[in-house]
């Protein structure tokens, strides 16, 4: 079998070398036109002229675009239809682009979008949370889930068994290594061949063709690879993508836009940043009473992909914990800010973050470990969520208990708890924490739980194959081919997989969610079994042998006591006029979610993981290391494990990043200051842990995944947390009163000192 082998990523080489070819390596015909926006420098008003001339006289420019310029519709947006590719009469946020230039080159075009003149009637911006709050400014109605009689239970605890509080938890940056970028080539009859940075090919196909006035059929959307993505390739690349579709019709020559770093920063939207406000009563081992936790999610200027982004934040408001009663209200705010977007976890870290908050709150007043609350609070199998899902494959407890053993978590956290008694004040405090995540498979929009394949076997033996699925180096296209060598029977080295292409996989879903290999896995799978039906059928009377009973293995076909190699059986069917291409296709079965009611089974599954970091502050400069991480992940059964530990690791140091080092800011004009590596600070090797332990969790998925495995893209990300709450746990070696380290996110070294400060009751 090839699947559940440590099968390297197909193009590892091709990386390690600078030989892989993304969108911007594409050659390029000699006629290639290139792109860029001119942008607004305003983050809110109306337009009141707008003078080109400089623009178009530059050198090198060929036409320069206003909305009024496109042929058909001015959108860009996922599906809320409010995201104009240029601005029409109003701007919204700082980097908004208002205008596109078409030039020679790429550096004439970004020269060129400098020189625009465009007056602006500045108004009011609605930068922040609270002015959202004050302005009422929001997409819908705050929508609530609940759970019981939350109100009236807390009524019948007093203060001592109450934990409050709020804090701010920031955004991300995806900070891709590949940034955005898009190229258009114009075809006979108006049609056009789009090569796309993209993890939504079919979105792609459907904005241009859209922009074009166009039927689908007409637009071909390609991608071989990505330099990651993040949830940010989602729905960001359509501007680039209809931008160069629209001026290689307008034009008839090639067409190619790429942004540069700052302003892909500039212009792009990030993950959601929050404001949680909780309050829990507990009884006296810590166990959750009541909660009610009030979600405020930062969604700039348009919707994008904020309502179900904030939707799944709430569905991870328990992470791994039983709620009895429970009111879970999500806001979902209005800014003149860059339309935040899916980021790794699609909202669901923005859910999971407050309740360990609320966990770690409950230990400092109970005055005891915070992993003895946590294991009081873990879901029991036969529990339901607050959506009133039950919960039917939990591991949490056992998993944890294995991490807990084998990072020699009790040891370490007794003798942190002992130096913080000892030594009040010494300059160097230590923390630790255990938290773990239960993270639920599957799109909430319950119709993107679908995939295509098609699959291809030559007359030589050789198999390739194509899905809807994108690879951005997470290695899904291994893990697929894995899946189809396996099912035929065959070598892996005999499966090639081809780019991701909407003109052979119709009506693809975006590779997110942590769904690529679940549902493209099991695409293929169809495929292939609908394939070695046939071929059974076809050679099982020739030998004597029902179709039933006919085995692939080993790169043979058994077929009772004969065995005939692979290839020469496929030779042979070819001969006969056997077809021999076939497509596959899955739907995820028993899922249903009514999100109006908030009640439902919106996930197949649920992934689980752990983690314990331990870490070190400097308590006069706020600065601070991760000393060592143990992880302990859910895979199911691993389809590559090596692959599935490189997400782990990776998963944690972004999640930790996000928690620790990454601060977005922006000034009081709304206009982002952090928009470069020089001032956005990304976790770097040499931020990684000093002693790093990654293990798989032995266990099998309870449901009927492809071969038992589990999704490992989001759910490790999760397991950053710790990190944030292990700060949390050394700033406490400080408190003079006794007071919670209330700390918020990103837990910077300045925000890290300020509280130090606070707590040693010092001014700041």
């Amino acid at each position: 079998m090839s699947v559940a082998k440590s099968t390297p990523h197909d193009a590892a080489l091709l990386h390690v070398t600078g030989k892989a070819r993304y969108v911007d390596d594409v050659p390029m015909p000699a006629n290639t036109l290139h792109l860029a926006f001119g942008l607004s420098q305003v983050a809110h008003g109306t337009i009141t002229s707008i003078n080109l001339d400089a623009v178009k006289a530059a050198d090198g420019v060929v036409k320069v675009l206003v909305a009024g310029d496109l042929p058909a519709e001015n959108d860009v947006s996922p599906a809320a239809r409010d995201e104009p590719l240029l601005a029409t009469g109003s701007v919204h946020y700082i980097g908004q682009p208002i205008f596109c230039v078409i030039a020679t080159s790429h550096l004439a075009a970004r020269k060129a979008a400098r020189l625009g003149q465009v007056k602006i009637a500045e108004k009011p911006a609605v930068l922040t949370i609270d002015a959202a709050l004050a302005a009422d400014s929001k997409f819908e109605e705050p929508v609530t889930f609940l759970k019981g009689e939350p109100e009236a239970v807390l009524a019948g605890f007093d203060k001592d068994q109450t934990v409050t509080g709020s804090f701010d938890l920031g955004g991300q940056e995806h900070f891709y290594l590949e940034g955005q970028a898009s190229l258009a080539l114009p075809q006979d009859n108006g049609d056009m061949v789009v090569q796309s940075s993209t993890q939504h090919p079919s979105e792609i196909q459907h904005k241009v063709a859209a922009a074009l006035g166009k039927p689908f059929h007409a637009v071909r959307v390609e991608i071989r690879r990505m330099g990651g993505g993040f949830g940010g390739k989602e729905s960001q690349g359509n501007a680039l993508a209809v931008a160069c579709a629209v001026a290689a019709q307008l034009t008839g020559r090639p067409c190619k836009m790429r942004y540069d770093r700052d302003d892909d920063m500039i212009i792009t939207g990030k993950r959601h940043d929050f404001r949680l406000e909780y309050t829990a009563a507990f009884d006296a081992n810590g166990k959750v009473q009541a909660l009610i936790m009030h979600q405020y999610a930062r969604c700039g200027w348009a919707q994008d992909l904020s309502i179900p982004v904030a939707d799944r934040a709430m569905l991870h408001a328990d992470n791994a914990y039983h709620l009895p009663h429970a009111r879970i209200i999500s806001h979902r705010l209005k800014t003149n800010t860059q339309s935040a977007t899916a980021y790794r976890g699609f909202g669901g870290p923005q859910g999971m973050v407050p309740i360990e908050r609320v966990m770690d709150h409950i230990a400092h007043k109970l005055d005891c470990d915070p992993l003895d609350v946590r294991r009081v609070n873990f879901y029991k199998n036969g529990q339901t969520t607050p959506y009133h899902m039950t919960i039917e494959d939990s591991v949490i407890t056992p998993l944890v208990a294995e991490l807990r053993k084998t990072s020699g978590y009790d040891a370490r956290y007794a003798a942190i708890q002992k130096d913080h008694a000892d030594n009040p004040d010494s300059i160097l405090k230590r923390g630790i924490a255990l938290t773990p995540v239960k993270f639920g498979i599957s799109f909430t929009l319950t119709h993107l739980n679908q995939a295509g394949a098609l699959v291809h076997i030559y007359s030589d033996g050789s198999v390739q194959l194509n899905h809807g699925g994108t690879e951005m180096g997470q290695g899904l296209f291994t893990k697929v081919a894995q899946v189809a060598a396996t099912t035929l029977g065959i070598p892996l080295e005999q499966v090639k997989i081809t780019a991701t292409d909407t003109g052979k996989v119709p009506n693809t879903s975006a590779t997110a969610a942590s769904s690529g290999a679940d549902l493209n896995g099991m695409a293929v799978k169809n495929a292939c079994d609908t394939l070695k039906a046939r071929i059974a059928e076809f050679l099982a009377p020739q030998y004597d042998c029902k179709a039933a009973d006919v085995q692939f293995s080993n790169g043979n076909i058994t077929l009772g006591a004969d065995e005939i190699p692979f290839n020469d059986a496929i030779s042979l069917a070819y001969q006969n006029r056997i077809s021999l291409s076939a497509t596959g296709f899955y739907a995820t079965p028993k899922i249903q979610w009514d999100r109006m009611a908030g009640r439902g089974r919106p996930f197949f599954y649920f992934a689980y993981g752990a983690a314990v970091t331990e870490v070190v502050i400097d308590t006069l400069s706020g600065e601070y290391r991760i000393l060592r991480t143990d992880l302990l992940h859910d895979a199911g059964k691993s389809l590559n494990p090596v692959l599935d530990i490189g997400q782990i690791e990776g998963g944690y140091v972004q999640g930790a990043g996000w928690l620790t080092t990454e601060e977005l800011v922006w000034d009081d004009k709304g206009s982002l200051r952090t928009h470069a590596p020089s001032t956005y600070k990304i976790p770097a090797c040499s931020d990684r842990p000093q002693v790093f332990n990654v293990a798989l969790f032995e266990n099998e998925n309870a449901e009927d995944t492809i071969y038992k495995s589990k999704a490992v893209g989001e759910p490790p990300f999760m397991l950053g947390i710790s990190a944030w709450i292990a700060l949390s746990h050394a700033i406490s070696g400080c408190s003079a009163s006794g007071e919670y380290p209330a700390i918020n996110a990103p837990a910077t070294p300045e925000e890290v000192l300020k509280t130090v400060t606070r707590l040693k009751g010092e001014s700041w």
